[in-house]
């Protein structure tokens, strides 16, 4: 179980720097202290399943990405005009990368019926 723990805490490191986050703008946004979100990422404390979803919205990776190191996710992102970014503005961000990675589901899921439909 720690080892899982471990994981999570990780890939959600990584997503939470590639975004530009810091540790006190997710525990802002998650109505949690800094230090659970320290403890999270080191391992020692989870998320529950409600917060690890809004996080994976707002990075804009599956939820499934936070589970294994095999997958090749880069998380979503853009430039931001702000100097700030508030708990408004991470919900934006949060809804934003959920309509991405909904558009991405159906790509794919068309490409599939396409390379269905030639193949026979």
């Amino acid at each position: 179980m720690e080892q899982i723990a471990e994981r999570i805490g990780s890939r959600i490191k990584l997503f939470r720097e590639q975004s530009g986050f810091t540790q006190k703008t997710i525990a802002e946004y998650l109505h949690v202290d800094q230090s659970l979100v320290s403890m999270a990422e080191s391992g020692k404390r989870g998320f529950t399943a409600d917060m690890l979803e809004k996080l994976a919205d707002l990075f804009g990776v599956p939820l499934s990405a936070f589970e294994t190191e095999e997958m090749e996710m880069k998380a979503l992102s853009f430039a931001l005009r702000a100097s700030e970014i508030d708990e408004t503005d991470m919900e934006t961000i949060r809804v934003i990368h959920r309509i991405a990675l909904n558009s991405r589901f159906i790509t794919e899921l068309l490409e599939k019926e396409e390379k269905r439909e030639k193949n026979g």
